[in-house]
């Protein structure tokens, strides 16, 4: 080997191991960014000597596509359960103060002590006074649930700003990759940032990609929904900018394709629009059909009964509705009926009322007074509606509080319900927030910065840049001492 070849091979390897260094040092500088791939300065070995051939990303597709489908899983979950939690206390009350059970309690005592005192007014006052509170929790419960549906419309729209503000963002990093792809140039950063992209599109839909010639990509949604082919594709959805019980939601398209919903407390939908769209279409509808079915419940308890023996229908007494005197419909949810729900205004003293018809009967005419004496120690018709709030009723299985309970069980049985709902969606995040925590920690084991193996490099490159300069050095002196020799 001649000296100038050997010279030639030094300061090649000087400048391979001087952008190796570079290249390290950059991934050094960035531990701790979850969303940079680690770099590898690639070599060829021709010769004559090292020479920097390209730059290699570090990437596994598999664990990135796991990765994105357990974000889409747990943003879905976690949207869940905040509305949940929300609704929890919206309509129950901190622990449970508020809810239609607690103040039907609260009413049952009531009854029994105008029972045992019947001819006190001011007894009488408390006890209309406790079924006012049972009115207002089914009215306020209504409205709870009618605000967090607004709410959840209001949370779609804000989402599908930010969405597409990510699928126009994500179309310039794509032509980024495109164009440097074509032209031959590193391409990492654009890369780098088009996955940041994706992982943030992933937390609203669930995704999936297509790769196709000179990196280009083809975002999906795992229905097969185009959402992003050269340009993003159109998201539609129109908010509702107020609910009533029985009020059916818009859907949010795709593309013009309805997104996919699922069900369930630990909930199989994925991403945060089908949690918000679930939470919306499913368990707030759900849980008023519940308070709807309590306030029927209600009405049909304490209806008055015809003493007359002419066969007089049934008619509401101590609650009535908007539909009133008629009872509702038997067996069958009645849309925002909880929001309708009210004291018989015979009986409500702030509107001219006596609360002792309560105690006699007599709100829908002479026909069904049950105290025909007019006696003041008179107690059966308290005792018995006292008896009737244990008694079973027929409900509508569709409202998911079960088909036969007394109206006290079944308003138990709707904070359960919601509790239970609760308690899954809790439970759900946390195994779905540990498998984002697993992925993302493979993914960042298998493409990420290792401080200790970028050091342990960098003391290799040190050390090669030593022997090419101990190299340089040598030829140096021996071309020294020849030009010295043919002197």
């Amino acid at each position: 080997m001649s000296l100038t070849s050997a010279l030639s091979i030094a300061g090649r390897s000087l400048r391979a191991t001087s952008f190796q260094t570079s290249v390290v040092s950059r991934n050094v500088s960035e531990v701790g960014n979850p969303n940079y791939n680690r770099r590898i300065a690639v070599l060829s070995s021709e010769a004559p000597g090292a020479q920097v051939l390209t730059i290699q990303r570090a990437a596994n597709t598999a664990l990135f596509r796991a990765n994105l489908a357990a974000i889409s899983s747990y943003e879905a979950q976690s949207s869940l359960r905040l509305g949940v939690d929300s609704m929890m206390q919206a309509v129950n009350g901190i622990d449970n103060a508020g809810s239609a059970a607690t103040a039907m309690g609260s009413l049952y005592d009531a009854l029994q002590i105008y029972a045992s005192n019947p001819s006190n007014a001011s007894i009488a006052e408390r006890a209309i006074d406790a079924a006012r509170q049972v009115v207002r929790s089914l009215n306020t419960g209504s409205e709870a649930i009618n605000a967090a549906r607004v709410d959840a419309d209001n949370q779609i729209v804000d989402a599908i700003d930010e969405l597409n503000t990510m699928l126009a963002d994500f179309q310039a990093a794509n032509n980024e990759v495109v164009a440097g792809t074509v032209g031959g140039r590193d391409i990492s950063d654009a890369l780098d940032k088009r996955d940041a992209l994706l992982r943030r599109i992933s937390e609203y839909v669930p995704i999936s990609t297509i790769g196709r010639a000179n990196n280009d990509m083809v975002i999906t949604t795992t229905s097969g929904t185009t959402l992003f082919e050269t340009v993003p594709r159109e998201i539609t959805f129109e908010a509702n900018i107020a609910y009533t019980a029985g009020t059916i939601g818009n859907q949010i398209h795709v593309d013009g394709v309805p997104l996919q919903v699922g069900t369930g407390g630990n909930t199989n939908s994925t991403g945060k629009l089908a949690g918000l769209l679930q939470l919306r279409d499913d368990i707030a509808p759900m849980q008023q059909a519940q308070l709807d079915e309590i306030a029927r419940g209600l009405i049909n308890t304490f209806a008055e009964i015809d003493q007359s023996g002419g066969g007089g229908p049934a008619l509401a007494g101590l609650f009535t509705w908007s539909g009133g005197p008629a009872l509702p419909t038997a067996g069958a949810i009645s849309n925002g009926l909880a929001s309708r729900i009210m004291i018989n205004p015979a009986m409500d003293s702030t509107l001219g009322g006596d609360p002792s018809i309560l105690r006699d009967g007599g709100a829908n005419g002479a026909a069904y007074v049950a105290n025909a004496t007019g006696g003041a120690s008179y107690a059966e018709l308290l005792i018995a509606f006292q008896a009737k709030l244990d008694e079973p009723l027929a409900f509508d299985p569709a409202a998911g509080g079960g088909a036969v309970a007394s109206v006290m069980g079944y308003s138990t049985n709707s904070i359960s319900w919601l509790e239970s709902m609760r308690q899954k969606a809790d439970q759900g995040q946390l195994d779905k927030q540990a498998l984002v925590v697993r992925t993302t920690e493979a993914l960042s084991n298998d493409t990420g910065v290792n401080m200790d193996q970028e050091m342990a490099l960098l003391l290799e490159l040190e050390h090669s840049y030593q022997a090419s300069a101990r190299l340089i050095k040598a030829v140096d002196e021996m071309m020294a001492a020849l030009l010295q020799a043919a002197g």
